[in-house]
């Protein structure tokens, strides 16, 4: 299996899938190719949240602002995966959920045909080579070269303290639920309650449906941390937030 994760919307997605398709009989299968446009960490943080559930796969990963530049790309080796993309911090994070010590190498190419669409030049056929090969044979790819010099990118901490945390939005969803870097334990007793997000008292529920349509509310997402939203609406319109935004939780 090949996944595919990309910003590119269409039709670029199925140029990569044509190269592959030509280089290789890998099953292919799209992650999203709606990603916040050139949004590293928007991009690293929803792999986080869905490479995990795939059965050992490659994934070509292009979120790529530096497309172009002298960045390098990268194949992560993380236990049964690996992971193909720019050197720009998107692929760590992801690569840390599928094993504690993954593995960096650099994947050398030549001249391509467009120094704008690496995407299609440089990181399909670099999946369909790994996955042809095997993620255990990396290391006698010619192109592969073993590193440890690369872009790193951590999501921040929030700032716990004894009457709650203070943090920052890490994404907004395609729904608008704003989902922030707070640990979920801080709502751990006060569901059926409520706390302070910025100042305005907000109930504390464990899903949507438990408030009225329109109403807001506080929850723990699927990814563990403290989510705001709006039942049948937009959290980001309505607690005013969006991506990199601070939140303070007040018990």
């Amino acid at each position: 299996m090949i996944t595919l994760s990309s910003d590119f919307g269409t039709p670029y997605p199925a140029a990569m899938k044509g190269v592959i398709a030509s280089e290789c009989d890998a099953r292919l299968v799209d992650v999203s190719h709606e990603f916040p446009r050139q949004d590293v960490r928007a991009a690293a943080f929803w792999l986080t949240q869905t490479l995990p559930y795939f059965p050992p796969a490659v994934h070509c990963v292009v979120v790529d602002p530096g497309v172009g530049t002298d960045r390098d790309a990268l194949v992560v080796r993380a236990g049964e995966h690996a992971l193909v993309g720019p050197d720009n911090g998107v692929l760590l994070p992801a690569a840390r959920e599928l094993d504690d010590d993954p593995e960096v190498f650099t994947w050398a190419y030549e001249d391509v045909a467009s120094t704008t669409f690496h995407g299609r030049d440089v990181f399909a056929p670099a999946a369909a080579t790994v996955h042809e090969a095997g993620v255990d044979s990396l290391e006698s790819l010619d192109r592969a070269t073993r590193t440890e010099g690369v872009v790193d990118l951590q999501f921040p901490a929030a700032d716990r303290n004894v009457d709650g945390a203070v943090g920052e939005v890490l994404v907004v969803d395609g729904f608008g639920n704003v989902i922030t870097n707070v640990p979920g334990d801080v709502l751990a007793d006060r569901f059926g309650e409520s706390v302070m997000v910025n100042g305005e008292d907000v109930p504390v529920r464990r899903a949507y449906a438990a408030v009225d349509p329109g109403e807001r509310l506080v929850t723990v997402g699927s990814h563990g941390s403290v989510e705001l939203a709006v039942n049948r609406g937009r959290g980001d319109d309505a607690f005013g937030l969006e991506a990199g935004g601070a939140v303070r939780v007040t018990r």
